[in-house]
């Protein structure tokens, strides 16, 4: 299945991707919760119900005449991975790590899926990372990789965008990742059953069109389910977590010269079996 957040210009609804539709999860089944995280929670118990319904049912609105919002839209936790493609380990400069490095991103920084994202006005270092998203299903602690797939709730597109000053400036990377805009996930949560292998997905950034970013997921250097597994191991992951798994080469920062966001640009992320996001590069304004 693919499920999605969004509005259609009055509340904030679950839906469930049918064909070029969306059907209203709650007007069909009002027992339902009204909000992604209270939905993966209870997911065991009404996945088949769920499932039911998007078989037996046509769509009630089509999508065309709704707004996709981040399909997480407040979760508890964003993480993200560094350094976890060979080629963007080595266009960065870097050795390939011993151990994951990581990071995290302010919640305030989740995005539409096609929503602008800000040129924010103390820096003119905006970059791209193309991303695969996880998004976690159960609270979990101490997971084997072998058992991380059982804790996943489904897989997003996402652009880990990045104010490279910030970033680099100190060797926290925390606050240049956390620009308010600056994780946008979606369209959609695409369901492991439906989705398959996380590690065969050809994963593409496009800027104005230009091929940026083009590689697969199953050049990770570390896996998904290693990824999990590591997390779990310090802290207790929870429903609607999300997890940004790294980024391939090509990001503007590496180009010689380096070839960085400017307004008006348009920023496409694409990963096969998932969707495409995106987004219009707009500068902020004071407020």
């Amino acid at each position: 299945m693919k499920l999605v957040t969004y509005s259609d210009h009055s509340n904030m609804k679950l839906g469930a991707i049918k064909g070029d539709g969306v059907i209203d999860l709650r007007k069909r089944i009002p027992s339902l919760p009204g909000e992604m995280i209270a939905l993966i929670d209870k997911w065991e118990d009404v996945r088949t119900k769920v499932r039911e319904l998007v078989e037996e049912s046509e769509a009630d609105a089509a999508l065309a005449d709704v707004r996709l919002l981040a399909p997480v839209t407040r979760p508890g936790k964003v993480m993200g991975i560094g350094l976890n493609y060979a080629d963007h380990i080595k266009e960065s400069g870097q050795q390939t790590p011993n151990h994951q490095v990581w990071f995290s991103k302010a919640v305030t920084s989740i995005n539409g899926p096609f929503d602008p994202i800000e040129l924010p006005l103390a820096s003119k270092m905006t970059d791209y990372e193309a991303e695969l998203v996880v998004i976690i299903g159960k609270r979990c602690k101490h997971v084997v990789a072998e058992r991380a797939g059982e804790v996943v709730f489904g897989y997003c597109a996402g652009n880990d965008v990045s104010v490279r000053d910030w970033q680099m400036r100190t060797p926290q990377w925390v606050i240049g990742k956390s620009f308010d805009t600056h994780a946008p996930i979606g369209p959609w949560i695409v369901t492991p059953d439906e989705l398959g292998d996380p590690h065969s997905l050809g994963i593409r950034c496009l800027v104005n069109g230009e091929l940026r970013q083009n590689s697969n997921t199953k050049f990770l250097v570390f896996n998904v389910f290693d990824q999990i597994a590591h997390l779990s191991e310090a802290m207790t992951l929870e429903p609607g977590d999300v997890i940004f798994t790294g980024t391939p080469g090509g990001v503007g920062l590496a180009m010689s010269p380096p070839r960085l966001l400017k307004e008006g640009d348009r920023v496409r992320v694409e990963i096969d079996r998932i969707g495409t996001i995106e987004a219009t590069m707009r500068n902020e304004t004071a407020r």
